[in-house]
């Protein structure tokens, strides 16, 4: 996929008048490698200003986790798992054979109301969620005992310590008033308690954090964890004397900790990213213009609004849908990454299932023509989105040297997306020139339990380390 130039045969048939205009979707779409290249570039300097006291556009928010697990960690933990659509509990229990955990689990979808009401409106609706899962899975514990609950906050936090973390800014499109630049633990904790619901919160992690914690749980080769879902961003294990922000805070020589990059703040300002009227539209539209530019133009919350306007220019343009109503495809939001995913997907003649999803989305009838045009533009439109997260991994890769390693992957786009990761894979390749015949040296595997297994391991560890502290103070 590292040459997606236009084809002829990708719109065989297509009437030559309804071609003319895409090969200037070709000029905004595409990248090839030197391009790739020097993103990376760009993006390597930005992850290490993001380390220095004075910051830049990328948070690099220090975590607190201090190291991985060696698979012998045990324990019972309810993990809670907050990100862009959904709210998930998990009953997650390690036992002591290497490796092994049982995992039982919920999700809840959170409604639209509550991603853009009020703090205690939203930590409510968190604790009556866990209320409600505890009664459908008792846990079981009748000594009074508290069980330990990790945190799992996928939003950019400043962290003092492992139980705490002030909300630096939204992102996924909550907008939620009363909680930006406060500890979101308390407010958690209060909620939890006005319920009586017998837990203690012992960590805060983020989901990128624990998509790291869990693979490397399971592969020590993977160095690098990482999110591609309704937002986007990675995570590594840094070493202490290489942040300068860390300075006089007394660490060991040797000590290390994980980084959540939040890098889909990359470019904020617009240096090198290649921004076409489409993405200006759509960080225009968006809740806060001018931030998470990267994510705006990689993530599969925006991929689809992506396509979405095109087609709507494209019908202004007179050539998608002429005659029929397009009041649904002007819906800002209509489309998701999965229709991008079912539409290259389909190889049937007469592309049916494009057709019916056509059908059940848009309420649209389009022809075959527009079909394969639109099936092409969505051709470009998810290259050039895993072509740039290809550069962000390997920003972190080439930064920290890591030169053969693997990449934990958590989300639904890099996962369920047929074809997808190979696309970040031959931008890999690109980057950083690998001869034809070799493997792939950076590769990635597919991780699915960041938000449960890797949150438990985090507690795991956090109440690992708080029991030495206290036996070296008795």
């Amino acid at each position: 996929m590292s040459d997606f130039r236009f084809r002829p045969e990708m719109l065989e048939g297509v009437a030559e008048h309804l071609t003319e205009g895409l090969k200037q979707f070709e000029d905004w779409f595409i990248l090839d490698a030197e391009d790739l290249k020097k993103i990376t570039d760009h993006f390597v300097k930005e992850l290490e200003k993001g380390l220095t006291k004075e910051g830049g556009n990328i948070p690099m928010n220090v975590t607190w986790v201090s190291r991985f697990p060696n698979g012998h960690e045990t324990g019972r933990f309810l993990t809670l798992d907050m990100g862009g659509t959904n709210l998930r509990v998990c009953d997650v229990r390690l036992s002591d054979r290497r490796r092994d955990f049982e995992q039982t689990q919920r999700k809840f979808l959170l409604p639209k109301e509550v991603k853009s009401g009020t703090g205690e409106e939203l930590w409510d609706f968190v604790a009556e969620r866990l209320e409600a899962f505890l009664e459908e899975h008792p846990t079981g514990a009748e000594d009074g005992t508290n069980l330990p609950l990790a945190f799992t906050f996928s939003f950019p936090v400043d962290q003092q310590n492992i139980r705490s973390g002030v909300l630096q800014h939204w992102t996924k499109k909550f907008d939620v008033s009363g909680v930006q630049g406060q500890d979101v633990v308390p407010q958690l904790e209060a909620a939890l308690a006005r319920k009586n619901i017998p837990v203690d919160v012992v960590a805060l992690i983020n989901d990128t954090t624990g998509t790291l914690i869990a693979s490397h749980y399971r592969d020590p080769q993977v160095k690098v964890g990482s999110i591609f879902s309704t937002g986007t961003n990675a995570a590594y294990m840094e070493e202490c004397k290489s942040i300068p922000k860390l300075a006089g805070w007394g660490l060991p020589d040797d000590a290390k900790v994980i980084i959540n990059t939040e890098y889909g703040a990359f470019d904020c300002d617009r240096k090198i990213l290649p921004f076409t009227p489409f993405d200006h539209q759509i960080d225009s539209e968006s809740l806060r213009p001018g931030t998470q530019l990267y994510e705006k133009m990689v993530s599969g919350l925006y991929i689809g609004e992506m396509l979405r306007i095109i087609m709507v220019k494209l019908h202004e343009d007179g050539i998608l849908f002429q005659g029929q109503d397009i009041t649904r495809l002007r819906k800002a939001n209509a489309l998701d990454a999965t229709f991008l995913s079912i539409a290259e997907m389909d190889i049937t003649e007469e592309l049916e299932d494009m057709r019916e999803e056509f059908q059940e989305e848009l309420s649209l009838s389009p022809i075959v023509d527009e079909m394969k045009i639109c099936r092409y533009l969505i051709g470009l439109i998810a290259t050039r989105a895993a072509r740039l997260y290809a550069c962000g991994v390997a920003a972190i890769c080439k930064k920290n040297n890591l030169r053969k390693c693997h990449v934990g992957v958590d989300g639904s786009v890099i996962n369920k997306y047929s074809g997808f990761k190979c696309r970040v894979s031959q931008g890999l390749r690109d980057i950083f020139d690998w001869p034809v015949r070799e493997v792939d040296l950076i590769a990635l595997s597919a991780s699915e339990d960041g938000s449960g297994v890797g949150a438990a391991l985090a507690a795991a560890l956090a109440m690992e380390d708080s029991a030495q502290i206290v036996t070296k103070i008795i």
